[in-house]
């Protein structure tokens, strides 16, 4: 059996009003090697941000790999892990009570990703402590806060 490399991905976003501004980041570290990607949207949603990051991460990788993905986002992560993500699919992207599902264009860039991937989730409580969280938050705040001012 062929074996993947392990790659640990953590992943934040942040909005500035919710839509406003947003931006999230991304740090993947293998071994020894470390790469942070971070980016952002002038009208966006926090949500949004937290799912962009992740899909950002994953299509990073160049290759199929064993992902131990850690986020602070309860939406993505409890969607993938208690299953709501392929309920939502299964049932033409409709929740509960027939209503559409928000971020479907999101998820469904998502869904490659987890099929290329071994990913394992794995939530942390935001602001908190977690130094890779912590590093991920100031990132994507610092994405938000270029666009409220107009750099971008």
């Amino acid at each position: 059996m062929e074996q993947y490399k392990t790659v640990f991905l953590y992943t934040d976003g942040a909005c500035s009003g919710n839509p406003g501004p947003g931006g999230w980041g991304a740090v993947l570290i293998y071994g020894e090697a470390r790469k942070e990607l971070s980016g952002g949207e002038r009208e966006t949603t926090n949500n949004r941000m937290e799912l962009t990051a992740a899909i950002r991460g994953l299509e990073a990788l160049k290759e199929p790999c064993r992902v131990i993905l850690t986020s602070d986002s309860k939406y993505l992560v409890d969607a993938v892990t208690k299953g709501w993500l392929a309920s939502w699919q299964r049932r033409g992207w409709k929740r509960g009570k027939n209503e559409a599902v928000l971020n479907v264009d999101l998820w469904q860039e998502l869904l490659p990703l987890l099929s290329r991937h071994t990913v394992e989730f794995v939530w942390v409580k935001g602001h908190a402590g977690h130094p890779e969280n912590e590093r991920c938050d100031r990132m994507a705040v610092a994405e938000a806060v270029k666009l409220r001012q107009g750099e971008c």
